[in-house]
């Protein structure tokens, strides 16, 4: 369990009037729960009385101390207006808490995670309705093109929260939405194995993709979701459900801050997201199965500076297939991982519409099989 140690009392905060926007009947009973990612359940009942947290009641299965700082919290809590954001009621947590209190398995953050969720501007994954899209092959561009379709659509309430695997053909590169294509590709490298450049939506690293040799999976998912929850630990929170998967294999896999997943064997894979400003955000990952790393590297330009900080001086070390640590076949370790989720998240299987398939061809043609798309960074 990770602890928080606080030293010392800050200065009191001053909240302004809270305004007359929100929909909270006065005295109704509201209940939030969050369960930190690798950490303790934290849930929270409290009342809004004249737009005022009211008789808050913090519970959960954590560890505080001095044991008198349940309370503390829980007065800090109340009088908060309720449309509060995160960071202000951690703030105002944190500044509740006495000299020397030390919570175990969950933060001043989770608290106002759970806070959120009471008020249903977080959500949590049971509430929505999942959808499940089995792999199918698609032209590399047309499934990067996709990523931008669905996240918008979920953004929009127009499709459910939705898991979809990817399956192509052509090998192919995609780069990060801020990367250079001079210095993330060889020329050369690329001519001579007839590589597909593309480049997605999200940020992040180049990704190495021949048919069958990796796993990939885009999340598209409301923003509410990881409402509270800073942008480095969105990520491990929304690939629990992988980590599950991965150790039902046996593999123990985890993250290495920010994006990369890796056993004690090696990295595995990475991660990259995208939040758009219609409410919708997509995560991706790529993992590797079956790497030809001699190729990688003839592809990709992945120098000393790259290598730096992954202590490893060869690009081929990085990389640590899942086929190797799995024994599987790729579509095992597929459905595997489909069946985790479904389980977990109570979600159904679902397919892309002739419209959305219809949408990506199109983008294809007007931005993510462009040039001028490809070179928006040299």
């Amino acid at each position: 369990m990770r602890a928080f140690a606080f030293s010392g009392k800050m200065e009191s905060m001053t909240f302004q009037p809270a305004p007359e926007t929100e929909n909270h009947d006065d005295g109704a009973r509201l209940h939030g729960e969050y369960k930190v990612p690798g950490g303790k359940l934290v849930v929270v009942d409290l009342e809004v009385v004249a737009g005022r947290f009211a008789d808050v009641s913090l519970s959960g299965d954590f560890f505080l101390e001095p044991d008198e700082a349940l309370q503390d919290i829980n007065t800090a809590l109340t009088g908060i207006p309720d449309n509060s954001t995160a960071a202000e009621i951690a703030a105002a947590v944190t500044m509740g808490l006495p000299e020397g209190a030390v919570l175990f398995g969950f933060s001043a953050e989770a608290v106002a995670v759970t806070v959120r969720r009471a008020l249903s501007k977080a959500t949590g994954w049971a509430d929505h309705q999942w959808d499940v899209i089995p792999p199918s092959v698609l032209p590399t561009q047309v499934n990067v093109a996709l990523d931008e379709i669905l996240t918008e659509e979920v953004g929009a309430g127009q499709r459910n929260p939705t898991l979809r695997f990817w399956d192509w053909e052509e090998p192919s590169v995609v780069i990060g939405s801020f990367q250079s294509v001079r210095n993330e590709v060889d020329p050369e490298g690329v001519s001579r194995h007839g590589i597909t450049v593309v480049r997605r939506i999200s940020g992040g690293g180049a990704m190495f993709m021949e048919a069958g040799n990796c796993i990939t999976y885009s999340l598209y998912l409301p923003q509410t979701l990881v409402d509270g929850i800073s942008f480095a630990d969105s990520y491990a929170f929304l690939d629990a459900w992988v980590m599950a998967a991965l150790e039902k294999l046996g593999i123990s896999a985890y993250y290495i801050p920010l994006n990369d997943i890796a056993t004690d064997q090696g990295k595995i894979g990475g991660a990259a997201q995208k939040r758009l400003a219609n409410g919708g955000m997509l995560h991706h990952v790529t993992m590797s199965y079956d790497i030809d790393a001699d190729k990688m590297v003839e592809v990709l330009r992945i120098g000393k500076e790259k290598l730096s900080d992954k202590g490893t001086r060869s690009a081929k070390k990085r990389v640590d297939p899942l086929r190797r640590q799995t024994g599987l076949a790729r579509t095992a370790i597929l459905a595997a991982m489909q069946e985790v989720f479904m389980e977990r998240y109570g979600a159904v299987e679902s397919r892309l519409t002739e419209a959305e398939l219809g949408e990506a061809k199109k983008r294809v043609d007007t931005k993510f099989g462009t040039t001028e798309w490809l070179n928006r960074v040299p």
